[in-house]
């Protein structure tokens, strides 16, 4: 087959892929985890049955991929918000801000409690996890080096810290309170 053949056969299942997800995460903000078939997904994005099923089994594995494709797009943005700034102090309140920012939009999504616990199950989010707790302990270990902020208290225990009381962002109905909890996290990590 020649290549732009397919590189748009590709493209073509790259489009129906996503569009599935996005016709599952919608459906299921709509009529929650439990009254969503794979009928309504197939209906809803515009292809047959079978074809769904060409891609994916059920509406779990969809669920999955969709929270896959999001982990690893926040995960790009943090890497991403951590490269921009060279100064060590405001790399860690970029990256500080940039997760809380994302905890408290996701909650605003309206996932249920059932949808969250299904997601994170995931063996990817393990991996997920590892690579954002790797990001944030190397940023709280050179701001502690650069005195910025305390060293009396290992890195690793500063980001368990970090990602805890930040995920009270969630929570929070405004960002300019996601605001002030980054500040009080920061603080918390200056004292000594």
């Amino acid at each position: 087959m020649p290549k732009l053949w397919n590189e748009t056969i590709e493209a073509h299942r790259r489009t129906v892929h996503d569009a599935i997800l996005d016709a599952t995460v919608e459906l299921v903000r709509e009529r929650g985890l439990l009254g969503v078939t794979m009928s309504q997904i197939a209906e809803k994005t515009g292809i047959g049955r079978a074809t769904l099923y060409k891609y994916f089994p059920d509406v779990e594995a969809i669920l999955l991929a969709w929270h896959g494709r999001m982990v690893a797009a926040h995960l790009e943005h943090l890497a991403q918000t951590a490269q921009r700034e060279s100064d060590v102090g405001r790399r860690l309140v970029a990256m500080l801000e940039t997760y809380a920012l994302m905890h408290q939009r996701m909650a605003r999504h309206g996932f249920a409690p059932d949808l969250v616990a299904l997601l994170h199950r995931s063996e990817d989010v393990g991996q997920a996890q590892q690579r954002l707790h790797a990001m944030l302990r190397d940023a709280l270990a050179d701001a502690a080096r650069a005195g910025q902020i305390r060293a009396d208290v290992p890195a690793d225990e500063l980001v368990m810290f970090c990602l805890h009381a930040l995920q009270a962002a969630t929570a929070l109905p405004a960002e300019d309170a996601v605001q002030r909890l980054v500040a009080l996290t920061l603080a918390a990590l200056r004292e000594s």
